[in-house]
């Protein structure tokens, strides 16, 4: 069920992605579980995932609505992500790691590099690397022992794409998608290096850059255009 639910989700926030679920588009358990060829349990979980990540409206009686997202949302929320998650760093290194954290991030990055060292990605070595990259990013913020950091990063993981879950992938360029993880992970091992020898400064900028990178898959020409056309639409509605 954990797969196959982890499967609808990334599905969906591709569709939305792409411009395949369009704006304003509504969406209901039964025709998405059909097209998807998944049962509706996985879909219904799925659309109040989405719904928490601010790319779906819940309607009044049944069903969902694509939410329109302009880029400026997106950036701003993501930009903020690379802030908060920059300063857990930055503090994570000057604390210091427990033993504990240190050992489960070198575990993290292990798992990482076995996922990535296959020829070929499939898209379940996608998923499971995502859960790999979100309890990463967990361990970084729980390790800077600063409740605040964590409470502002809750609020702003309800907008689209600012969280570190929040992964989205196109599965008709695998390659192009390995490499872009592949650089991401590298980015986890140059702050696990940072964090570890008290590196504080150095370990903030390079976890802030690491949420902004995913500004340059967001603006990247395969989405910019329905990027564009979602921010006109805001736009026109205002």
């Amino acid at each position: 069920m954990q797969k196959t639910q982890s499967n609808v989700v990334t599905s969906l926030r591709q569709m939305i992605l792409d411009g395949e679920l369009k704006a304003g588009v509504r969406l209901a358990e039964i025709p998405t579980s059909e097209k998807l060829g998944v049962s509706r349990t996985p879909v219904r979980i799925a659309f109040r995932a989405l719904e928490q990540e601010g790319l779906l409206t819940k309607l009044p009686r049944r069903g969902y609505e694509v939410r329109s997202v302009s880029t400026e949302e997106i950036i701003g929320a993501v930009e903020v992500r690379g802030v908060l998650e920059g300063l857990a760093a930055r503090q994570a290194a000057e604390r210091g790691l427990s033993e504990d954290h240190q050992k489960a991030l070198a575990v993290l990055l292990e798992e990482g590099d076995r996922i990535l060292a296959v020829k070929e990605l499939s898209e379940s070595d996608l998923e499971h690397y995502q859960q790999m990259n979100k309890r990463f990013h967990d361990i970084v913020i729980e390790a800077a022992h600063n409740p605040a950091i964590h409470a502002a990063l809750s609020r702003n993981e309800h907008l689209p794409f600012a969280s570190a879950s929040a992964l989205a992938f196109d599965k008709a360029h695998m390659l192009r998608e390995a490499r872009r993880f592949e650089f991401a992970h590298m980015q986890h091992h140059h702050v696990y290096h940072a964090i570890v020898n008290g590196l504080g400064t150095r370990a903030e900028g390079i976890m802030r850059e690491h949420a902004n990178a995913t500004l340059g898959y967001i603006n990247s020409p395969r989405n910019a255009d329905q990027l564009t056309v979602i921010s006109e639409r805001d736009t026109q509605n205002t």
